[in-house]
């Protein structure tokens, strides 16, 4: 499953399909600066890896669209290496460059009146403290996660980010 993630297309199109079903050629309207030939590429192989499951299908000028939507697709950090969370984390930082690139490309983009803000903080924390504070994060993000598109609403990529900096 990461070797199949472990790209930056594929991770955008994961997320322009959170919470919402997309044909090939909507990607390609979401993922504008992406060619289409590699949209429909990685489309295919997310679909044949299981990630991507079609929500639906119908008949146009004689070729079948289909409608794609997210699979519950998991990866056991059980097995994985300090490699793999480095090649995990390249991708996360590659995906999240992309994501912020095409969106600044947009002829509207405003990132303050889009409220786009980035910060790093340094919190001191003990196990527990750790234990608790991501329990509160899943409170107030999983509910969020949820919510689907409608009118008001932007989508809006959150990518939190924690590790320990000292030993």
């Amino acid at each position: 499953m990461l070797e199949l993630l472990a790209h930056p297309v594929r991770m955008r199109i994961v997320h322009a399909l959170r919470g919402r079903e997309l044909t090939t050629g909507q990607l390609c309207e979401v993922l504008p600066d992406v060619s289409k030939a590699m949209v429909y590429r990685h489309v295919d192989a997310l679909a044949a890896g299981e990630v991507l499951e079609v929500a639906a299908e119908r008949r146009v000028r004689g070729a079948v669209e289909r409608t794609y939507r997210l699979r519950n697709a998991v990866i056991n950090t059980e097995d994985l290496s300090k490699d793999d969370y480095r090649r995990g984390f390249d991708l996360a930082l590659a995906t999240l460059l992309a994501e912020f690139t095409a969106y600044l490309d947009r002829d509207a983009a405003d990132p303050t009146a889009d409220l786009v803000g980035f910060r790093q903080h340094s919190v001191w924390l003990s196990r527990p403290e750790l234990e608790e504070f991501i329990a509160e994060l899943r409170e107030v993000i999983v509910p969020r996660l949820r919510q689907e598109p409608a009118d008001g609403r932007t989508r809006y990529l959150l990518s939190p980010i924690l590790f320990p900096t000292e030993e």
